[in-house]
């Protein structure tokens, strides 16, 4: 039957596969008190892991291998650390899930067993990921029809069917959903089984839009020539393609050998090909780094989380090592470690004065050590609002130098005092820490006695905020914290000093010495004095981190701050977001390094750029962008506990960057449908800008209520 096809071929037979379909024991750990054995099993459809429960009202008792972000051998996990011993290190595993989701941590009852359920899950998410983007389509929906066959006879009645259209986000009326049946069922057996099911299937993911580009383009007997998709690639995806471009995706992605073998492309082989990264907008070169790496750190935006710790709110969410790793994951490049005296001498991480848990500071400096450079070998900042003892101090530094060893950072790269920053390319692989410094920096270099040992020093600027210091007739903090030596002496290229203005700056500043603004102050230098701004940008880092009053973790628009040169605009990571996607946006090119080179006119001195009243310049390149707006497919629903509940998708093209480009446009809706929404007849719509060179973003979401759809940065 079409509704027992294997989605993974390649596993058929598989050990580990048939291991996990049998399923067996797992001992589910919570915590010291909270560990319970339940059954779990692999799904016959090979993507769904079943698991026992005991709870009344548990609704649901799986979850997709598609929402598994890792499996990891071991004790890994924070839980498992705490609550197990380190003789069964061999027996644990632990899952780790897409977003928020908290992980699952479990033991197996022997070391075999463990490695079949990591070896098992982890070939199975392997084979999840090497599906196209077809594949991926014909296998969500079978999956759906899979489930709509609520008596698993391998047939699809009327009823059936209707519940199926929903489950994809089809909303039809009874004669319509009648009519679609009776024309796929052509035994008349009230059933639609076999043959007659892949006809319903054929029927349903027809894609008439495409028929439409595909025949514009087959000049050549019905069909694409090689010459036929060079001049689609050229004239429609803008691409510097050569007939042996068009000749290699001929071979990789035609399926009728016949049509391959005169070079000739036919609708389907053009339909799997656009399903493909190669027909994607997102220019492939800049999947690697591309960018010149060799100028000086502060020319770059540098991807950068706030309150790294948390996976959700700031004001009683968890604390977790893994909230590192997920950032680190995303090459974010500066993370936060909010630190605190902890119980038994061992400094904790949280967000201080509030219901957060707290998280061992050693354990974070392990989790970075070991997840820092799996994306990006560039380097990483440690960004410490210190508010710990002078011992705890101490330690903190003594942990930083074991745990790092040769990576941190513990003098400059020069023979002699620097009198600029070096580059990300010289940077590779190292921990820099930020945070305040005793002495200038030239002490380094200094035959003199190294000084006191201890010392006052003023609180860092959002810790003073958070704390609600007083402020004496200059505006200067007076909040002071005492600061130990040994950890002094590891800031090197960012030492945190308070903004006192940016003629202050520029005349008492070193290059090393950084400040941090928060969002409401960053975004009016930005508005009122943005080329000042810039200027202090070219030669200095700064740092922008949200309000405090931003108490679920919300977010705030870092395209301003960009604009201002702002290198370290740090986001609250663990909170989906519009703002979150552009930031991804931002750091998806140059090959997730987390460093952006930011464009030239933000970086000489002689630049009269100011994006709050643009004048002719380099940075004005007039460019208008076509847009025509065609179909979208398998939207998600906005409210998945309502299975009845279908979308009205419309479609907002959004542009971000200076004020004069910022501008959007949207679609109407289309009612009643989330599968396969078409809006081929909408005319194209033009955007003008005028600041395109690194300052623009264009994003396309489904719906603003909708945060889930990526955007593609140009």
């Amino acid at each position: 039957s079409i509704l027992n096809e294997e989605p993974f071929g390649s596993l058929e037979g598989d050990v580990d596969l048939q291991f996990l379909l049998v399923g067996g024991k797992l001992m589910k750990v919570k915590s010291s008190s909270w560990k319970k054995e339940r059954m779990y099993k692999l799904h016959d459809d090979n993507a769904t892991i079943w698991h026992e429960s005991h709870r009344i009202f548990k609704r649901k008792q799986t979850f997709s291998i598609d929402d598994v972000d890792s499996v990891r051998k071991g004790r890994q996990s924070e839980g498992l650390q705490k609550h197990t011993e380190a003789h069964v290190e061999d027996r644990c595993f632990s899952i780790f899930f897409k977003g928020r989701r908290r992980n699952l941590d479990l033991v197996a009852t022997s070391v075999e067993e463990a490695r079949q359920w990591v070896n098992g899950l982890e070939k199975i998410i392997s084979n999840m990921k090497k599906l196209n983007r077809q594949q991926t389509s014909e296998h969500w929906i079978f999956n759906c029809m899979r489930k709509a066959d609520k008596n698993k006879d391998n047939m699809m009645t009327l009823k059936e069917l209707k519940h199926f259209l929903r489950q994809i986000n089809i909303e039809v009326d009874e004669t319509y959903a009648k009519l679609l049946f009776t024309k796929c069922d052509t035994s008349n057996s009230g059933t639609l089984e076999g043959s007659e099911i892949k006809h319903f299937y054929d029927l349903l993911t027809h894609r008439e839009e495409i028929d439409v580009i595909y025949e514009k383009h087959a000049a050549t007997g019905g069909q694409m020539s090689a010459q036929d998709l060079l001049n689609f690639l050229r004239n429609e995806q803008r691409e510097e393609a050569t007939l042996e471009d068009a000749l290699r995706l001929i071979e990789k992605y035609e399926l009728d050998d016949s049509a391959k073998h005169m070079n000739h492309m036919t609708k389907d082989g053009f339909l799997m090909y656009l399903q493909q990264e190669e027909g994607s907008i997102f220019n492939p070169a800049h999947k690697k780094v591309f960018q010149d790496m060799s100028q000086p750190i502060n020319d770059y935006f540098i991807s950068s989380s706030h309150n790294t710790y948390l996976m959700e709110d700031q004001l009683k969410g968890p604390s977790s090592t893994e909230a590192y790793i997920k950032a680190l994951m995303k090459s974010c490049r500066c993370v936060e470690l909010d630190c605190w005296d902890g119980a038994h001498g061992e400094p904790v991480i949280y967000h201080g004065h509030t219901l957060t848990s707290k998280v061992l500071f050693k354990d974070v400096i392990k989790a970075i050590k070991e997840y820092a450079f799996k994306t990006s070998e560039y380097p990483v900042i440690l960004s410490l609002e210190n508010h710990c003892t002078l011992e705890q101090q101490k330690l903190m530094a003594k942990h930083m130098i074991s745990i790092l060893g040769s990576a941190l950072l513990t003098s400059p790269l020069e023979d002699q005092m620097p009198t600029a920053f070096p580059s990300p390319q010289e940077l590779k692989g190292r921990f820099i820490i930020k945070g305040k410094r005793l002495n200038k920096l030239d002490a380094v270099f200094s035959n003199t006695s190294p000084g006191v040992e201890e010392d006052c020093v003023s609180e860092e600027d959002e810790a003073a905020e958070t704390n609600n210091s007083k402020t004496d007739t200059n505006g200067q903090k007076k909040s002071k914290i005492k600061l130990a030596k040994q950890l002094s002496d590891l800031v090197i290229y960012c030492k945190s000093v308070h903004f006192s203005g940016f003629e202050h700056a520029k005349d008492n500043q070193a290059f090393y010495e950084m400040s941090s603004f928060k969002e409401s102050k960053a975004v009016n230098l930005a508005e009122t004095a943005a080329k000042a701004f810039i200027h202090h940008n070219m030669t200095k880092l700064s740092r922008i981190y949200p309000a405090g009053s931003r108490t679920a973790s919300s977010n705030y628009n870092p395209v301003p701050l960009w604009n201002a040169g702002c290198q370290i605009v740090a986001l609250n990571f663990q909170t989906p977001s519009k703002e979150m996607d552009l930031n991804q946006g931002r750091f998806r090119s140059n090959g997730l390094s987390g460093y952006i080179l930011k464009p030239e006119f933000q970086r000489y001195a002689g630049s009269e750029f100011n994006p709050m009243t643009l004048t002719k310049g380099p940075w004005i390149k007039h460019k208008a962008f076509h847009i025509m707006v065609i179909s979208a497919q398998q939207l998600p629903k906005l409210n998945k506990d309502k299975p009845k509940s279908i979308v009205d998708p419309l479609v907002k093209v959004e542009i971000y960057g200076v004020p004069a480009d910022t501008c959007s446009k949207e679609t109407r809706s289309i009612e009643n449908n989330g599968f396969n929404p078409m809006w081929n007849d909408v005319p194209l719509c033009r955007l003008n800008v005028l600041t395109p060179c690194g300052m623009m973003f264009l994003s396309a979401g489904f719906n603003p209520m909708w945060n889930d759809v990526p955007l593609t940065r140009f």
